[in-house]
């Protein structure tokens, strides 16, 4: 089964839930596809991706949850300075409430756990709030802030 695809799949469904339309198709697909194709098989990668089958039907996901560790400069709180990010929790619509992002997201956070990561951040959507905070996430108080392109 090609999950790389699928993972691709899930995360427009994802990102089609946050800004209330499904995104274009182009040029984020295939790089997110090379991406996930180069990282994922590698057991050593910093990239890890959990998943549900879709029940019934070979070759489809149901549910995904995808993380990343950072290395970042260490801290008082944690002088390892390795942070998780998770930039991607999804659920195909036809098998949402059966708890499939909660597995994928659990077997992530122990993935997480085992490299030896105490602080995981992630963008919570209204919907998927609930389950983060059931499972330790907090909101910060730090603002979110991003800088798009050039200058």
């Amino acid at each position: 089964m090609d999950d790389a695809r699928e993972l691709v799949r899930l995360r427009a469904v994802m990102l089609g839930a946050l800004d209330g339309a499904p995104p274009e198709p182009g040029e984020w697909q295939h790089t997110a596809l090379r991406t996930l194709r180069r990282q994922l098989p590698d057991p050593e990668a910093d990239l890890a991706a959990y998943v549900v089958d879709a029940p019934g039907r070979p070759g489809t996901l149901a549910a995904c949850a995808v993380g990343v560790v950072d290395l970042r400069l260490g801290g008082p709180a944690d002088p390892s300075g390795r942070s998780g990010y998770v930039f991607n929790v999804a659920t195909d619509p036809a098998y949402r409430r059966r708890g499939f992002s909660r597995v994928c997201l659990g077997a992530l956070l122990d993935w997480f756990a085992e490299r030896g990561v105490r602080t995981v951040e992630l963008k919570a959507s209204p919907e998927g709030e609930p389950l983060y905070r059931e499972l330790g996430f907090r909101p910060t108080s730090m603002v979110a802030m991003r800088r798009d392109g050039g200058v």
